[in-house]
């Protein structure tokens, strides 16, 4: 089931299958999100729950019996169900189901929230504990904005530019998808911008970064000046991949993320990774807006 959100000039569409918005269109009928092409990649803005990357083995320790997710969880192959719907906005619900339970051995509730603003979206994740044991989870966001975004425009011809000059350095991957503790890579040295270029994604698969100074970062066009800007201020991490080649970037907040190649392989010690009480809730916000 499909939903048409509108708010001015702006028009969106949200789907049941995995919670997503899968579009985004101005006034002039410019789509920012990536379409999903399986010649790349089928997906486009996938919702990560209740885990975030891969898991060590495919398993996880929960209360010390091994648990089987694949990459991301199961929210983003899940069908959600309608809870409210205004025209600019829409919630949909994922709740427990025996499917779950064998993977992931609690009840919840995953309320996904997108909603129009005057110069784009933003999306809110509300997760609540409905048993009576303590929950562990990871959550997070993986919008596939198109780039480039107009025709004649390459790839390299966008930047990243965060909020604050930034000394960073780059997590990186075992090719198992897991993240190196002693593996980095600089990638900002008190700057405030990377040039957008494939090779960094051949080389190492995503640009992981923990805890910067910036909540927000823009992908823009370097001569025009633009493109959306990502604020993820209530996330501790951000991400940002693509499939070498294709004309989309992720943009990724994250609470949480990939197993640790040397991690003891239970749940709660997953970095980032939130314990929620019986009948408490945790929401995450975060908003992408035309530049």
């Amino acid at each position: 089931m499909t939903f048409e959100l509108k708010k001015g000039g702006l028009r969106a569409t949200a789907q049941t299958k995995g919670g997503e918005l899968v579009s985004l269109r101005d006034s002039g009928g410019l789509e920012y999100i990536w379409e999903g092409d399986p010649a790349f990649w089928p997906g486009q803005n996938p919702v990560l729950f209740p885990i975030v990357g891969s898991l060590k083995d495919g398993r996880v320790d929960i209360n010390g019996t091994a648990y089987e997710m694949g990459r991301h969880g199961f929210a983003r192959r899940s069908e959600f169900s309608l809870v409210e719907q205004g025209e600019d906005f829409v919630t949909l619900e994922l709740r427990e189901s025996e499917e779950t339970l064998a993977r992931y051995p609690f009840p919840f509730s995953l309320q996904v929230t997108h909603r129009l603003l005057d110069d784009g979206f933003s999306t809110t994740f509300t997760v609540k504990n409905t048993g009576t044991a303590h929950m562990p989870f990871c959550i997070g966001g993986h919008t596939a904005i198109r780039c480039p975004l107009h025709s004649g425009e390459r790839f390299e011809d966008y930047e990243l530019l965060f909020e604050e000059p930034e000394h960073a350095y780059s997590h990186l991957l075992s090719p198992e998808g897991l993240i190196l503790h002693d593996g980095w890579r600089p990638m900002l040295n008190e700057g405030e911008t990377i040039p957008l270029d494939y090779r960094p994604f051949q080389e190492m698969d995503t640009i992981i970064f923990s805890m910067l100074r910036s909540g927000k970062v823009s992908l823009v066009h370097r001569k025009t000046g633009r493109g959306v800007c990502l604020d993820f201020h209530e996330f501790p991490m951000v991400a940002f991949w693509t499939t070498p080649g294709a004309p989309y970037l992720c943009l990724e907040p994250w609470q949480g993320c990939a197993a640790y190649d040397n991690e003891s392989g239970k749940f709660e010690d997953k970095p980032f990774c939130v314990i929620l009480p019986p009948d408490r809730e945790k929401s995450l916000t975060y908003a992408f807006r035309i530049e």
